[in-house]
């Protein structure tokens, strides 16, 4: 079904590099409130495509590379990058941050808190990556006059919808309508999403050999398992409370207010994800304790909650190894690593700068600080 919406975009609006990097934005802009796997979204659907496509135009790893494949490759890992960042549901270490902002704050954040803080500046975020890396990376073929029938020829390829995508739309728009409306169903979202798995099971969409094979899925509820059960020990004995306070106390003995102070934690949260291979990783290290600091310097709970849950991901763009699909896309051969690191640089401080000054004006308006 992810093939299919992506090869309908880019039938639709793929008629030049800059449109085809749009139409993967697009896709991973749709695709994303229902895959929690940064992996299986950018390096299982969507890399397949943009490497078929890159192929398709004459663009290959070596000579050729810088035809259109280095900007297309750019494209879909960094939009990856963005998406992740606005749905609970769109990356695995997104509900973690959840769970821990309960325990650690006792703030709850629901699906629609996280995606309307998220929306405005993401969208901003997500449009401006095919244009920031047609500076960056500029393709040679510009005007790309086949791309719709390319995509035409891969959907008459895989046929008219079967019933089992036809279910698994149903079941994904049902549970998109869920996740939004959970401040009035007070569903919350882990019921919806074991609710779709078990329908997609009785449907036969997928499988049990599907489910034990998501190892992402498995790593991260065995992650969040144990970080629950540290994190609530913690927080009943106050050690988190007396080292947020202590800490607290040593950044207000210099006199910022809590939305400087807040800045620089945030910020050192950010870039210091060059020394992490995973984001569930760096969230189980900092993300409780830094948003612990953040709130003894007076900056509102659930602002703090939801703009940590955000920068976990933010970074993902820095390295070839910042999340589960970097090596995927930089595997493939037509992006160096030095090209790499500029661009993840460039665009994760685009990515920061549009959260902190778009963001922050929306969050004011939220009602948020």
């Amino acid at each position: 079904l992810g093939k299919r919406i992506a090869f309908r975009i880019i039938e639709a609006i793929g008629k030049s590099a800059l449109s085809l990097g749009y139409a993967i934005a697009l896709s991973e802009l749709v695709i994303s409130p229902a895959t929690p796997s940064a992996t299986a979204r950018g390096g299982g659907i969507l890399y397949p495509i943009v490497r078929s496509l890159a192929e398709a135009l004459g663009s290959k790893p070596g000579e050729s590379a810088r035809r259109i494949g280095t900007y297309l490759m750019q494209v879909g890992y960094h939009t990856d990058a963005v998406t992740c960042t606005m749905f609970v549901t769109s990356m695995a270490g997104n509900p973690l941050c959840v769970a821990l902002a309960e325990k650690t704050l006792g703030v709850h954040v629901t699906w629609m808190s996280w995606a309307s803080a998220a929306i405005v500046p993401g969208l901003i975020a997500l449009l401006l990556v095919p244009y920031v890396m047609m500076k960056l990376s500029p393709p040679e073929l510009v005007h790309i006059p086949d791309a719709k029938g390319l995509a035409q020829r891969e959907l008459t390829e895989m046929g008219p919808m079967s019933l089992a995508e036809k279910g698994l739309s149903v079941i994904f728009v049902v549970s998109l309508a869920l996740w939004a409306s959970s401040g009035l169903t007070h569903i919350d979202a882990t019921p919806v999403a074991m609710g779709a798995v078990c329908l997609m099971l009785m449907l036969d969409i997928i499988n049990w050999q599907d489910v034990i094979q998501e190892k992402g899925a498995w790593d991260a509820m065995f992650w969040m398992g144990s970080l629950m059960t540290l994190a609530s020990a913690l927080a009943k004995s106050g050690i988190i409370t007396w080292i947020a306070n202590g800490a607290g106390a040593a950044i207000s003995s210099l006199g910022f207010d809590w939305v400087v102070s807040c800045l620089i934690i945030l910020l050192f949260y950010t870039y210091i994800h060059y020394a992490f291979a995973s984001v569930t990783a760096r969230i189980s290290a900092l993300y409780a304790a830094f948003i612990a600091v953040s709130v003894s310097v007076g900056a509102p709970p659930l602002l703090v909650a939801i703009i940590f849950g955000i920068f976990a991901d933010v970074p993902i763009s820095l390295t070839h190894y910042g999340n589960g699909c970097a090596p995927i896309y930089f595997g493939g051969g037509y992006v160096s690593q030095s090209e790499w690191w500029k661009n993840g640089f460039i665009m994760t401080t685009i990515t920061t700068l549009i959260y902190l000054t778009i963001g922050a004006a929306w969050w004011k308006v939220l009602g948020l600080w």
